[in-house]
């Protein structure tokens, strides 16, 4: 693996060299777009809209729009907004991993020490996975100032950009229902969750879609087309909801 970020994990005044790699990976299979007519790839051009031709990479800069005009910025330019956090993740709280809304978590990083023998590393890791709290602080990442959590996984210290406040949606616009549940309906639901209820364990499930769409190519380029099993849904009888619990925990019993 090749690392995406050097810098510091800081917290008080203990300071932990690291380097951070990528948790994650695209399970979905590398599809090229081509021109369906003769198969020749398709290429995405960076084209000037005033000439029409292609702009070299190394003259491309970003810039905001501000009254009518554009403000160039320069790689400094990122660096200066933030400077004092550039290679810096600092810890600024920690928090009970479990407040944590999964829906501010975006993506994750292996922190791995810059140094063999990094007794401060562990000690992080230790105290976290004991306490069972998360450190919570800003870093900038790609010149963007980025949240994160950092968290144990295993013999890892993990951190995990997640989102701004203001980057989640509230429920105002949504028509969301009102209806009452009866005491009776209530705990035949509660009685079914408790039945399904597992340890979490999401290595059991796999990317069937992948694994399906690619015995479909290699089907195709046999000029076959495979035997699909078509989705069968189970449906109750009836929309009484009491029944359909009642159902569904019969089903589940046997």
């Amino acid at each position: 693996m090749r690392s995406i970020w050097k810098g510091s994990i800081g917290f008080g005044l203990v300071n932990i060299p690291v380097k951070l790699y990528s948790a994650v990976q695209s399970s979905s299979l590398d599809l090229d777009m081509l021109d369906g007519r003769d198969h020749a790839k398709i290429r995405f051009l960076r084209v000037n809209e005033h000439t029409h031709k292609e702009v070299p990479y190394d003259k491309i800069v970003r810039a905001y729009k501000l009254n009518d005009d554009y403000v160039v910025l320069e790689q400094r330019d990122f660096e200066d907004a933030s400077p004092e956090k550039t290679k810096l993740i600092e810890i600024e709280s920690f928090v009970e991993a479990q407040d944590i809304n999964p829906m501010y978590y975006e993506t994750s990083y292996y922190a791995e020490p810059d140094a063999k023998n990094s007794k401060a590393y562990n000690l992080l890791l230790q105290a976290l996975k004991k306490t069972g709290k998360a450190g919570f602080g800003r870093f900038v990442l790609r010149n963007t100032e980025s949240l994160c959590i950092i968290h144990p996984v295993e013999n890892a210290l993990v951190v995990s950009k997640i989102r701004f406040a203001q980057e989640l949606r509230n429920t105002d616009d949504l028509k969301l229902p009102d209806a009452n549940v009866s005491k009776k309906e209530l705990d035949m639901g509660l009685a079914l969750i408790k039945q399904y209820t597992e340890d979490f364990n999401v290595s059991k499930f796999k990317d069937d879609y992948t694994d399906e769409l690619l015995k479909i190519i290699k089907a195709k380029a046999k000029g076959k087309r495979p035997t699909i099993k078509k989705l069968k849904v189970a449906k109750t009888k009836g929309d009484d909801l009491y029944e359909q619990l009642m159902q569904s925990l019969n089903k589940k019993g046997a």
